[in-house]
């Protein structure tokens, strides 16, 4: 029987790598396989053993590298045939950078930073461990393929460490294109009536946690150019969540920008919505945006995200550089009810495709490449 290792650090059955997890799992049920989960934390585990590694630590930097140290050891302990890691770790054989790369990430965000901002996290010794764990783990000689959710990643990975070609595999996340349908408007009027949205405003929807590096700064600016009759739903929590409700009061849009919290389900936003807004500073790929189109909804993204990828400005979506305000700004504008059924069509015809057996096969096509080579 094959022994199979995944390592997540925290697993939450919600969350967008646990999906693609889950997804893999879907993968190797043909297979006679004994799959093991390597994690600190777990909520929802089905279908597979659950070897907690949880040592001792204080703050993420520590959090992080004991974590890691933990999560080897077990690997050296299991004798495992193949494993997946999706944490920053040298002993996988697969690593899924559905994180991108870190200095990319330090990169664009300096962009968004004043000088403070960048003097402080060039101090901070975490990112300094995370770019040397990004190092190790590419030119560790086990790793044997890195699943990349889009070529932007796959391109970074290329530029920055010389992962051969032959290592790195594109493998978009998949989308449930029955869930996510247009057929989700039915709760157009519903949400719309609880949140006092007129049926003819245009309505943007944001979906996201981490508000800095989802671009909520340059949407908060460009929303306050906009028509008194366009309205933002903001779906998502951050730790500093207050400090955008403050310029959203300070603009005069408290009652035209309204922030939601976490929701566990966010299918009744996307029928409600006219078009998914992420100008994300930097985002490997957002799972919402899948979930948008599939739902009919145009999406405007940025430069930096992989699902620019998927988008033909004008057609079914529009992309601009997280920080050009301006363009943010034209491309809003540019979404009336007619232009967003219109792209909102084209979307959904964009990602259908994209189903989540399309996924499961690439990943088990993956595997098996894999053990084949493993048993020569």
């Amino acid at each position: 029987m094959l022994k199979i290792a995944l390592i997540r650090q925290r697993y939450a059955h919600d969350g967008g790598a646990e999906r693609f997890v889950s997804r893999a799992l879907d993968a190797l049920k043909s297979h006679a396989v004994q799959l093991t989960l390597i994690t600190r934390e777990w909520h929802g585990a089905e279908g597979f053993e659950v070897l907690r590694c949880d040592p001792f630590y204080l703050g993420r930097l520590w959090r992080d590298w004991s974590f890691a140290r933990a999560a080897c050891r077990a690997v050296r302990r299991g004798s495992f045939d193949l494993v997946q890691s999706h944490e920053r770790i040298a002993c996988c054989d697969i690593y899924r950078a559905g994180d991108g790369v870190h200095r990319e990430w330090l990169k664009q965000r300096a962009r968004a930073q004043g000088p403070r901002g960048r003097f402080a996290t060039a101090l901070n010794p975490y990112h300094y461990y995370v770019k040397a764990a990004e190092k190790k783990l590419f030119q560790s000689p086990r790793l044997k393929a890195v699943i990349c959710n889009s070529r932007m990643v796959r391109d970074e990975i290329r530029q920055y460490f010389k992962v051969p070609d032959s290592r790195l595999q594109v493998i978009y996340s998949g989308v449930d294109t029955c869930a996510f349908h247009p057929d989700l408007k039915q709760h157009r009027d519903q949400v719309r009536s609880r949140h006092g949205i007129p049926d003819d405003a245009i309505l943007f929807l944001f979906v996201g946690s981490g508000f800095e590096r989802k671009g909520m700064a340059a949407l908060l600016e460009a929303m306050a150019a906009l028509p008194a009759n366009t309205f933002l739903l903001v779906v998502g929590r951050d730790r500093h969540a207050s400090r955008f409700h403050a310029v959203s009061e300070k603009r005069g849009m408290a009652q035209r920008v309204i922030f939601l919290g976490a929701k566990q389900d966010v299918k009744p936003y996307y029928g409600a919505a006219d078009a998914l807004v992420l100008p994300t500073l930097y985002d490997p790929f957002p799972n919402v945006a899948l979930e948008a189109m599939a739902s009919g909804l145009p999406v405007i993204t940025s430069l930096k995200s992989g699902a620019a990828e998927l988008i033909e400005n004008g057609r079914n979506g529009f992309v601009c550089d997280a920080l050009d305000v301006p363009t943010l700004i034209t491309h809003l504008r540019a979404v009336t009810p007619t232009m967003a059924r219109i792209m909102g069509e084209r979307a959904r015809a964009t990602v259908e495709p994209m189903s989540l057996d399309r996924m499961s096969l690439a990943l088990l096509d993956l595997y098996n490449s894999l053990l084949r080579t493993s048993d020569l």
